[in-house]
């Protein structure tokens, strides 16, 4: 089934609906009342989405949604994952687990146990392609657990970068804190300011979501509330924690500080293991064509800053990717098909539209199959639309 009832869709196998809420305290409203029925919440400045395990409880959480005077928006629903062709998976996936911190999933690949980080999924090919990728991943995790994941020998101009038996790389890096003493211990850096805090009810959570929403309104701050069972991930986004970055009359570490406060008044844990940041890096010759078509293509939007060429997902639901120039003499590498692609899983009432407006932008449409359409963007890096 990939519909159930005008609110919700079934998005990479999961029940999803998106409520659009006017700030992080109205959402919260609804966090609040729904956090026992629902397997995760993400709440932003602009409403929540919500996802299911089963549709057992869609109609109750809609019906709270609507009392409260929130309407969904099913056209905003998306899902990213990785792709990774390999000719011997499992050996690539024991070198991306402890990276990750990943548990095992489906056919052989990886997942996020925290459902925030994409999921990686590696496949069986024999294709050859011995040369650099043009796609690579940024993995920041805390300092301790860099070290416990021993991905072995660095290199790289910043000798953090490490490649699986295939050569796929990675750039791992160790997080640190987003501010000076004990006001903020509770919070690290992982290109984004997160910190995660165990709860013991679903009252305390719903009590700890509230506060800090109302906190965080107060300051005018866009931040990302996630809830899982036992669970709430406070999170800057990638460095939003800057004031180059938020633009605005804040201090983060303030606001961090008192969230702390907060968390702590209401008896939360802090769980400094938990934090994590992936994104994905892409290598372009025409690095505005190839930004312009995934902008387009995913409905991100440019970061602010000059200079900078990251885009992100407008709600922060998706992974962050960022681009950078390839020496356009790599003629060969341009001509390889990357070991590397995306999957975007989109409700299947809204797949032709979204194939449309991915073809206007420029993408070609290499085949097709049921439910499954292979797109190369304008220097044939691939993206896997699906709608099952």
């Amino acid at each position: 089934m990939t519909r159930i009832g005008a609110d919700w869709r079934v998005v990479d196998g999961v029940a999803t609906a998106w409520f659009e809420a006017p700030s992080l305290i109205e959402g919260a409203a609804l966090a609040g009342r729904i956090v026992e029925l629902a397997d995760a919440v993400e709440l932003r400045a602009t409403g929540l989405r919500v996802r299911l395990e089963s549709d057992e409880h869609a109609e109750t959480i809609s019906a709270a949604a609507r009392e409260l005077g929130l309407a969904a928006d099913p056209a905003v629903l998306q899902h990213l994952s990785v792709v990774f062709e390999s000719e011997k998976p499992a050996d690539v996936s024991q070198f991306w687990q402890p990276v990750l911190g990943y548990a095992p999933g489906e056919n052989g690949g990886l997942t996020d146990s925290l459902r925030r980080d994409p999921a990686l999924r590696i496949r069986e090919s024999a294709e050859l392609r011995p040369l650099r990728n043009r796609i690579h991943l940024d993995v920041v995790r805390p300092a301790a657990a860099v070290e416990q994941a021993s991905p072995g020998e660095a290199s790289g101009p910043f000798g953090v970068r490490h490649a699986d038996p295939d050569g796929n790389e990675v750039d791992f890096l160790p997080g640190g804190t987003p501010g000076e003493g004990v006001g903020t211990g509770d919070w690290q850096e992982v290109w984004s300011a997160m910190a995660c805090y165990r709860v013991t009810s679903p009252k305390q959570q719903g009590d700890l979501t509230a506060a800090v929403a109302t906190l965080a309104d107060d300051a005018g701050f866009p931040l990302l509330v996630d809830l899982r069972p036992g669970l709430v991930i406070l999170d800057s986004g990638k460095d939003q924690w800057g004031d180059e970055a938020h633009g605005l009359e804040l201090d983060f570490t303030n606001l961090a500080a008192t969230i702390q406060t907060a968390a702590r008044k209401l008896g939360a844990t802090v769980d400094p293991a938990l934090p994590r940041f992936v994104q994905l890096f892409l290598d372009a010759a025409d690095v505005d064509a190839v930004r312009a078509f995934w902008v387009a293509a995913l409905g991100y939007i440019e970061d602010r800053r000059a200079g900078i060429s990251d885009i992100h997902d407008p709600r922060r639901l998706n992974p962050e990717l960022v681009f950078q120039q390839l020496d356009v003499s790599e003629t060969e590498r341009l001509r390889q098909r990357n070991r590397i692609h995306l999957e975007l899983a989109v409700p299947a009432d809204l797949a032709q539209s979204r194939l449309a407006r991915i073809t206007a932008a420029g993408g070609r449409l290499l085949d097709e199959s049921d439910h499954h359409w292979r797109i190369a963007d304008p220097e044939g890096n691939e993206l896997l639309l699906t709608s099952q």
